[in-house]
């Protein structure tokens, strides 16, 4: 018997390609998941308070922004990696990410170092200890990460991770450590992985970003000797000023070396544009979906750039400068 002709249709169009039927499967678990899975979203903007996500060796705190719109089973979750002095909120707010989130219907994770860890609450992206995997604050952040696509029923490929500062060091370190966990992540003013491995020696990277000896590859081998991965890496958005004077803005090109490396791309293949007046952003990898971008701006001291647009007004915050170029929207674009 010949099978009906609908069926003939579908085996041809079924994607031979392994990166598009993992697509059509997500998408077809989504599908299935709105259908048959209850959701129990709140009606209005929440702010969780969550302790209860595992053992937590690197005893962090963890809120949750939950927004107006139920999120629907399947959608993405981004997690949120504050600066030194930050509060966690604080960063949410006058960063976007809360405006963000409720515009598109997604939950902010929002983790927050604790006074008991670092005085001026700064994650420990330069401690073993904290960013080898299965230890320390990575592992708190990972479990943090499991716990909340069971209770919000995400997609766990689409979970993303931003950063800024210690905390974008501290995300860089979290997509070394656990690569299969993220789609793509972010890191605004911070340091490459396996830049120093002390106090001591993090506070010299940030003024002097060295060792610009090494190659590309020894860079990616600071991450690839702590863990086995042999799957695709996540996709990375870089960003700093060229008037930083907290971190040494060659961190951000130490980190293009890193994260190029990993995903193979030569470094010299590099398509460059000037977004707007002291705005260049280059890209790696393909055109449609670069694997890495790095954008650079002229004047930006060290911090989280908005919009300078006067309409859209965000809460004031000493890390959080107004500049030509929001890196929200334009990270959430990168992110897709």
């Amino acid at each position: 018997m010949q099978p009906p002709a609908f069926s003939k249709a579908f085996l041809y169009r079924w994607p031979k390609r392994g990166w598009a039927r993992r697509r059509l499967w997500r998408r077809v678990r989504v599908g299935i998941g709105r259908i048959l899975m209850p959701w129990d979203g709140n009606a209005a903007p929440h702010w969780h308070q969550i302790s209860d996500f595992g053992s937590n060796p690197g005893r962090l705190a963890l809120r949750v922004f939950q927004p107006e719109r139920a999120m629907a089973p399947g959608a993405p979750m981004i997690m949120l990696l504050h600066g030194c002095l930050q509060t966690a909120e604080e960063f949410a707010i006058s960063g976007g990410w809360v405006e963000a989130a409720t515009r598109h219907g997604f939950v902010l994770l929002l983790p927050e170092q604790t006074a008991a860890n670092h005085q001026a609450r700064c994650f420990s992206w330069f401690n073993d200890a904290d960013t080898s995997r299965g230890q320390g604050e990575v592992l708190s952040l990972r479990q943090m990460i499991q716990a909340a696509l069971r209770r919000f029923r995400a997609d766990p490929e689409r979970v993303f991770v931003a950063g800024l500062s210690a905390g974008g060091a501290m995300a860089a370190a979290l997509l070394a450590a656990y690569p299969e966990s993220f789609a793509a992540g972010a890191v605004i003013a911070g340091l490459p992985v396996g830049c120093a491995g002390s106090a001591g020696e993090a506070w010299l990277r940030m003024h002097d970003a060295g060792p610009a000896r090494l190659s590309e590859i020894e860079w990616a081998e600071r991450i690839t000797r702590r863990v086995a991965h042999r799957g695709r890496w996540p996709r990375l958005s870089i960003w700093h000023g060229d008037a930083d004077q907290v971190v040494d803005p060659g961190n951000g090109e130490n980190l293009v070396r890193q994260w190029t490396a990993l995903h193979g791309l030569d470094l010299g293949k590099v398509t460059e544009e000037q977004v707007s007046p002291g705005v260049i952003r280059r890209r790696w990898g393909d055109g449609a979906a670069p694997e890495v971008e790095a954008w650079r701006i002229a004047g930006l001291d060290h911090g989280f750039p908005v919009s300078s647009d006067p309409a859209r007004r965000r809460p004031a915050s000493q890390w959080v400068h107004r500049a030509p170029v929001d890196a929200t929207d334009a990270i959430f674009r990168f992110w897709q």
